[in-house]
C-alpha cells in the first residue's frame, strides 16, 4: 500500500466510524469495516512514522497513568445560574432586559454529564480538562481521544477552546453496571457518574470501552466573528461535532416555556439523561454588555426541571458534628430510588424546621432531590400516621465526644475544641482549596492521621515527618513525600487564606480578604469596634471573630509564625482622579488588563464588568467593543490609556 491509498482509506475509515460510533447508522458492514480497519493497522505498523494523528486506530487508548495532572483552562469555564419556575424565568427575563434590549434566545438541551474542555490548535486536538473548579481542572487528554465523537482534527486552524458534555446513553449505563454486578464491583448510582468515572479512568483501555459521546454546548478561547450564538453552535457541529436532537431560538417568554415543556415530556424516551433545558442570549455582542457575577455569566442560566419527588419513612434521627460544633440532625430513611441514586438520608437543617414542620421518627414523608443538592424532606405526610410515631428529642450530649452540648435554641453545639469530630472537620477545612490548598489531605487521610494519633489539631500538620507516614496503611514513599510537599506549600501563602483557613463561624472568604487588605497578620486582637469599621462586618460576625481569637489565640500566634503568611496591607489611596470612581476596561492594551485593574484598585477605584449609567469612566485600548458604544450612548467619560495614564 502507498502513502496515497493509506491516507484515501484512513478517510474512509473515519467516515464509517463516524457513521457507526457517532450517528449510530452503519453504512457498511461489520466484515466491510474490519477489514478495511486491519488494512490501515497494518500499514501503520509496518510504517510507525507515517501514523496519522487522525488515524481511528489511535483511539483505542493504552495509556496507564499513576494520576491526572492539573491543567489550567485558557479562559473560565462559568456555572449557570438555575431557575425552577416560570416565575423564575419570568424574573430572569426581566432581570437582562434592564441592562440590553434582547430579541431572542437560544435554548439547547442540558445534557447530564462530565463537563470537559477540548483545545485545538492549528487542526488538531491538543489537550482535553475536565471542568474542575472552572479555572483549573485534570488533563484527561488520553482518555478525550478515545471518545469517537470527539474528533481529533478539525477544520480550523486557529486556536480554539470547545466546551460540552460527555455522556453515556441510559441501556449502556445499565449494561456497565450489569458487568460491575458480575465482577462484584460498586456500581455508579446514576449516567452522569458513569460519565464522569469513565473519563477519569487511568487506564485509557477502560476509557475507550466505554460508550462515551460529546455533545458541544459552547465555546472559550476562539477567534470567530459570529454575531449569533446559534450561528456559532452550527459552525461547531459543522466541524464534525454531534448536534443535539433540538434547540431553538426563541422570542418570548412563552415560546421559551412551551420549548421546556416540550423536553420535560421527551425527557423519559430520550437516550441520555437531561437534567433541564439552557437559555442563553443569542446576540453575542450583548454577552458583554451583561457581564458576569462571581460565579455566572447573566446572559445564560439553566431551566431545571421539576425536582422528582418520592415518598419514604424516617426511620432514625442521627445527629452529625461540623468543624464549629454545630450539630445537624439527619433523617434516616427507607431506600427509596431518585433518578439513579438511592437516597437514605435526608438533612433536617436544625431543630426549629424540626418543630415548624412537626417532624417525628416513623413518620412517611415527601423527600426530594434536585440535581446535587442535598436530598430533603419537603412535607410530612401526617394522614398517614397510626400513633406509634416518635417525637425528635433535643440532644444533650455531642453524639462524638460526650460532652454536655450548648443549647442556643436553633443550634445546638459541642463547645469541646478536641472533639474528634471538630477536630477532623477542621482540618479537613483548613487543608481545603480555598484556604491553604493541601492536595491530597481529604477526608480519609486527615481521619487516618487523626486515629493514629499522629494529628490533634492542624498545628500538628507542619510536624509530620516521613517516618510518621510510612508506618500508615496504604502509604509509601512516593505518597508520603507527595503529601509533605503539598503541606510544605502552604507555608508563605497571603495572609487572607490563613485567616479563612482557622474556620471562624461568619467569617469566610471575602471578610478574611478585607480584615487582611487593612490590618495584614495583625488582626489577632482587633476589638468589635475596628471589625465593624469595616465595609461588610457586622455586629455579629465581629462577635464571633473576637470570641475565636480570645478562646485560640495561642494556635493562631503559633500558625503564623510556622506559615509567616506574606502581609500585603492596602492603604487608603492619596486623593486622585479615580478614587472612589466606578470604571470599567475595554479592549487590548499595552499591559495585561488584570495590572491594570490592579493599578486603578491600588488608587481606590471600582473597577466593574460591565457599563452602567453609574459608570464614571471607561479606559479603551485597541478594537474596543461593544462596551465602547454602550458607554458613549450613556454619556460616560471615555479615556484612552494613554489619557488614563497622564491623569496617574
Amino acid at each position: 500500500m502507498h502513502l496515497e491509498e493509506y491516507n484515501q482509506k484512513v478517510d474512509q475509515l473515519k467516515k464509517y466510524a463516524y457513521a457507526y460510533y457517532v450517528l449510530d447508522n452503519p453504512i457498511v458492514t461489520d466484515d466491510e469495516y474490519d477489514k478495511l480497519y486491519h488494512e490501515v493497522l497494518a500499514f501503520e505498523q509496518a510504517h510507525p512514522d507515517k501514523v496519522r494523528f487522525d488515524s481511528p486506530t489511535q483511539r483505542v487508548g493504552g495509556v496507564v497513568r499513576e494520576g491526572f495532572e492539573k491543567a489550567k483552562h485558557l479562559s473560565r469555564m462559568w456555572s449557570m445560574e438555575d431557575l425552577f419556575s416560570l416565575e423564575d424565568l419570568r424574573a430572569w427575563v426581566a432581570r437582562v432586559g434592564k441592562s440590553a434590549e434582547i430579541s431572542d434566545y437560544l435554548c439547547e438541551p442540558k445534557f447530564d454529564g462530565a463537563s470537559l474542555n477540548l483545545i485545538y490548535e492549528n487542526g488538531k486536538l491538543i489537550q482535553a480538562i475536565t471542568r474542575g473548579d472552572g479555572v483549573e481542572g485534570e488533563d484527561v487528554t488520553q482518555n478525550a481521544k478515545t471518545i469517537k465523537s470527539i474528533p481529533l482534527t478539525i477544520d480550523y486552524p486557529d486556536l480554539i477552546e470547545i466546551r460540552g458534555e460527555v455522556v453515556i446513553k441510559l441501556k449502556d449505563f445499565e449494561e456497565i453496571n450489569r458487568e460491575r454486578a458480575d465482577s462484584d464491583q460498586p456500581l455508579f448510582s446514576n449516567p452522569r457518574n458513569a460519565a464522569s468515572g469513565s473519563l477519569r479512568q487511568l487506564d485509557s483501555r477502560v476509557t475507550a470501552k466505554r460508550k462515551l459521546f460529546f455533545y458541544p454546548w459552547g465555546v472559550g478561547v476562539h477567534s470567530l466573528s459570529f454575531q449569533k450564538q446559534y450561528d456559532l453552535m452550527n459552525f461547531i457541529y459543522g466541524l464534525g461535532f454531534l448536534e443535539p436532537p433540538l434547540r431553538k431560538q426563541c422570542r418570548t417568554i412563552e415560546e421559551i416555556e412551551t420549548l421546556y415543556q416540550t423536553f420535560v415530556k421527551i425527557r423519559p424516551t430520550m437516550e441520555m439523561m437531561l437534567d433541564g433545558m439552557v437559555v442563553k442570549v443569542d446576540d453575542i455582542s450583548l454577552h458583554e454588555v451583561l457581564g458576569y457575577t462571581v460565579k455566572y455569566p447573566k446572559w445564560m442560566c439553566a431551566y431545571k426541571f421539576p425536582a422528582i419527588e418520592k415518598s419514604t419513612r424516617i426511620k432514625d434521627v442521627i445527629y452529625q458534628v461540623g468543624r464549629t460544633g454545630v450539630i445537624t440532625p439527619v433523617a434516616v430513611v427507607e431506600p427509596v430510588d431518585i433518578e439513579g441514586a438511592i437516597v437514605e438520608r435526608a438533612s433536617l437543617y436544625n431543630f426549629d424546621e424540626i418543630s415548624r414542620h412537626d417532624i417525628r421518627i416513623g413518620d412517611r414523608v415527601i423527600i426530594i432531590r434536585s440535581g446535587d443538592v442535598i436530598p430533603k424532606i419537603t412535607k410530612v405526610q401526617k394522614e398517614f400516621r397510626e400513633g406509634d410515631e416518635k417525637p425528635i428529642k433535643r440532644p444533650t450530649h455531642c453524639p462524638v465526644c460526650g460532652s454536655e452540648l450548648l443549647d442556643e435554641g436553633i443550634l445546638i453545639k459541642c463547645q469541646n475544641l478536641s472533639c474528634p469530630a471538630r477536630v477532623v472537620n477542621s482540618i479537613r477545612y483548613f487543608a481545603s482549596r480555598k484556604c491553604m490548598d493541601i492536595e491530597g489531605l481529604g477526608e480519609k487521610i486527615v481521619a487516618q492521621l487523626y486515629g493514629a494519633g499522629l494529628v490533634k489539631s492542624v498545628l500538628d500538620l507542619y510536624d509530620l515527618k516521613m517516618e510518621d507516614l510510612l508506618k500508615l496503611e496504604g502509604f509509601k514513599e512516593k505518597k508520603a513525600q507527595n503529601l509533605l510537599n503539598a503541606i510544605a506549600t502552604s507555608r508563605h501563602k497571603e495572609a487572607h487564606y490563613l485567616l479563612n483557613a482557622l474556620g471562624i463561624e461568619h467569617i469566610g472568604e471575602v471578610a478574611s480578604k478585607t480584615i487582611c487588605a487593612r490590618y495584614g497578620n495583625d488582626y489577632i486582637d482587633l476589638s468589635e469596634e475596628e471589625l465593624m469599621a469595616l465595609e461588610g462586618i457586622g455586629p455579629e460576625m465581629a462577635a464571633s471573630f473576637c470570641e475565636f481569637m480570645r478562646v485560640n489565640r495561642e494556635t493562631v500566634v503559633k500558625l503564623q509564625e510556622i506559615i509567616e503568611p506574606v502581609v500585603e496591607i492596602h492603604k487608603e489611596a492619596e486623593a486622585n482622579p479615580f478614587k472612589e470612581k466606578r470604571v470599567v476596561l475595554t479592549g487590548t492594551m499595552s499591559q495585561p488588563r488584570e495590572e491594570v485593574k490592579e493599578l486603578l484598585e491600588h488608587l481606590g477605584a471600582k473597577v466593574s464588568g460591565s457599563v452602567s449609567q453609574k459608570t464614571d469612566f471607561l479606559i479603551y485600548g485597541e478594537d474596543a467593543g461593544s462596551k465602547y458604544e454602550k458607554a458613549k450612548e450613556l454619556g460616560v467619560t471615555l479615556l484612552s490609556e494613554a489619557q488614563m495614564k497622564e491623569m496617574i
